[in-house]
């Protein structure tokens, strides 16, 4: 026995589509004679009956119905390998690398990466979720093609994409809000910090420490929130981080003298803007896209 073909696959699910030969033959631009020939061909190596008439139309059989749900997988599948073939000819990366700093809107980045799935879902994403020079270190040796940074990159040029806010924060009941009073960096000095350690493995900087006789060092920004709530120090924390917190009295803001509030512009930075693919470029705008939304939906985004 023949094997049915695709093509034959494709005029049936046409035919019951579109009601009909006549409707499905204008629709494909094949002509009625053609697609009848391929279904009573496709009914005939199968030796099943997939359509009957109904009147002047026709429907599916309980069989028809089986095998044709079955064969629209193989119909979207094989669309979709033309697809992916159509975009490999025209550049198309198999896979995007991204370095995202972890203080980076949350919601901005996840919305993103959606957008971004919709649009180019055969593309594969690594997200490194980078701290202070991780990001520019994978951005140096090559292995990252879109950065989110708030380093300065040598011999690079970047596109200004949100400014965070850093909020200098502890527990309610944490014992700097028990002194009452306006503090300085030498109160701090006297209590535990919490700091984010660089990822970058070569040349790794202790960036916000202020010398405070007991720090500790975690890996990931949530683990310093968890600490922060369980009132085991204090940090200065990206407002987009911390707002329901905040907003819920989980948290509060140190009464600084000086310097509670700090503002750090953050930049996109392609590898090689010229010779990015269009998976690349499109991840780069759904970035910007995402974000001035956050911006402009929550006050604790700044892009000024």
């Amino acid at each position: 026995m023949s094997r049915v073909t695709l093509a034959q696959w494709q005029m049936l699910a046409a035919v019951v589509d579109h009601g009909g030969f006549a409707r499905a033959a204008e629709a494909i631009h094949k002509s009625p004679s053609t697609l009848n020939h391929a279904v009573h061909k496709l009914e005939e190596q199968l030796g099943v009956q997939v359509l009957e008439p109904i009147g002047r139309q026709v429907r599916l059989t309980e069989a028809g119905e089986l095998l044709l749900r079955r064969a629209r997988q193989l119909i979207e599948s094989a669309a979709s390998i033309e697809d992916i073939a159509v975009r490999l000819a025209e550049g198309l990366e198999t896979e995007v690398t991204v370095a995202i700093d972890q203080v980076f809107p949350a919601d901005a980045q996840a919305k993103a990466l959606e957008r971004f799935s919709e649009a180019y879902p055969q593309v594969r994403v690594q997200l490194f979720e980078s701290v202070l020079n991780g990001g520019v270190e994978m951005l140096i040796d090559g292995r990252a093609d879109l950065v989110i940074t708030g380093t300065e990159v040598p011999g690079f040029l970047g596109e200004p994409v949100v400014n965070v806010r850093f909020i200098a924060v502890a527990h309610p009941d944490h014992p700097l809000h028990g002194l009452g009073r306006s503090l300085d960096l030498r109160d701090l000095a006297q209590y535990r910090q919490l700091v984010v350690r660089d990822s970058a493995q070569r040349q790794s900087t202790n960036a916000g420490w202020l010398k405070a006789e007991q720090r500790w060092t975690v890996s990931h920004l949530n683990t310093s929130l968890d600490m922060i709530r369980r009132g085991l120090g204090f940090a200065w924390m990206p407002a987009t981080r911390i707002a329901d917190e905040l907003e819920r009295g989980e948290l509060k803001p140190l009464p600084l003298s000086a310097g509670g509030i700090r503002e750090v512009p953050f930049q996109l930075v392609f590898k090689d803007r010229d010779r990015a693919g269009p998976a690349t470029h499109a991840m780069a705008r759904v970035l910007k896209e995402a974000v001035a939304e956050s911006c402009g939906e929550k006050s604790i985004y700044s892009n000024e």
